[in-house]
């Protein structure tokens, strides 16, 4: 089976290469060397059916050929492994819910560890090791002893553990929360992270070296995301901006939105909208009025977005209105809307940019998301 999978490693490599994933360099050698057919484990995910399916079905390696193996293994594709908390091979027929843990699409992992600025002689921190393709990779160029990677999984991290043996292996694995670091082996070089945060975790910047780089998603319970390099200052804190593209991540598990039953909508005060509310379907508009109202999800789509405050239980509801345009109906101490509001304004008054344009300051005592420069309009993380 090894000799059957050298070719499909060179051939994603040349595909990262060619499509601009990665350079040519360390990288590439590596893509060109991790038997990613190892991490994918005894079973994936995979979401079968109609386009708005929502079940996942279980693709075991016993009852597939080697060729069809293979050709899952490299494919530059994100493979789910685990939904909410089952691992595929546990499941013994299609079940329905959220992904917990994947083999993330190499084109990403590679182009995250480039985008870190990370090279040989580097001490690396990864935050989520997932099926712990991304670690092998690291180990590859790095060396096993300068990488460390936390996942907060037990399962899955008993998993990466046995993948990344066979495949030769042993850097230092930490089964714990990530948002805590690896505190006894800093100072770490780069941190990159392999889920998203609301906020960027203090512990995070104690364990990196001056001018070192933490890289990781921004996201929030309204789905907005954005990727953010940092460079950690001598006095603790760190600044950076948001890089181009669309990058997501699962968001980190303390991070997530409590658990919550049933909403009862309650009516509120209404009145016209002064935006568009199909402008949160955007991937940068949403990101804004995430910035705006942080402790809110967002369960609507198009016309009809629903905010709900996960803090008071506040809540906004658009609709169309009568004259063509839209009507918003809020209830409860926040005023959701208003504030997504304002911010999108400040959004479009700058030209609508996409996320990149975005910077993030960290300080002993905030973390400021600011838009242009760094004296420009700004808004506070939920800290």
């Amino acid at each position: 089976m090894t000799s059957a999978a050298e070719p499909l490693r060179q051939r994603l490599a040349d595909v990262l290469t060619e499509g601009d994933w990665m350079h040519a360099g360390p990288w590439r050698t590596a893509v060109a060397a991790e038997p990613r057919e190892l991490f994918l484990g005894p079973a994936i995910f995979r979401q079968d059916g109609a386009p708005d399916s929502i079940a996942w079905t279980p693709v075991h390696r016993a009852r597939v050929s080697d060729e069809e193996w293979l050709s899952l293994a490299y494919e530059n594709t994100t493979w789910v492994t685990q939904i909410d908390g089952v691992l595929a091979e546990d499941a013994s027929g299609p079940l329905e819910g959220s992904p917990t843990s994947s083999s993330t699409l190499p084109g990403l992992v590679v182009q995250m560890i480039e985008r870190a600025e990370t090279g040989p002689g580097d001490r690396v921190l990864e935050i989520g090791t997932g099926t712990g393709y991304s670690t092998a990779l690291l180990c590859n160029v790095l060396g096993d002893h300068n990488v460390t990677s936390v996942e907060v999984d037990q399962a899955a991290a008993e998993r990466a553990r046995k993948a990344l043996a066979e495949a030769g292996h042993v850097p230092r694995l930490i089964t714990g929360d990530g948002l805590f670091g690896a505190p006894d082996g800093a100072p770490y070089d780069r941190l990159i992270a392999a889920c998203s945060v609301r906020y960027i975790p203090y512990t995070w910047l104690r364990q990196i070296k001056p001018g070192g780089t933490i890289l990781v998603t921004l996201a929030g319970w309204s789905f907005g995301h954005g990727l953010v390099r940092l460079t950690v200052d001598e006095e603790g804190g760190a600044s950076g901006r948001f890089l181009p593209g669309y990058t997501s991540f699962m968001i980190a598990r303390p991070h997530d939105h409590p658990p919550r039953g049933t909403i009862e909508f309650m009516p509120g005060e209404l009145r016209p909208c002064a935006i568009d509310p199909a402008l949160l379907d955007d991937w940068s508009g949403r990101f804004v009025a995430q910035l705006a109202a942080p402790s809110a999800e967002r369960l609507g789509l198009g016309d009809k977005q629903i905010l709900h405050d996960v803090a008071t239980g506040s809540q906004a509801r658009t609709r169309p209105s009568e004259d063509g345009g839209w009507v918003v109906e809020q209830h409860g101490p926040l005023r959701l809307w208003d504030a997504v509001e304002d911010a999108v304004t400040v959004w479009q008054a700058a030209g609508s940019p996409h996320v990149s344009e975005f910077g993030l300051t960290i300080t002993a005592h905030t973390q400021r998301v600011w838009l242009g420069a760094p004296d420009g309009p700004s808004w506070n993380l939920p800290v």
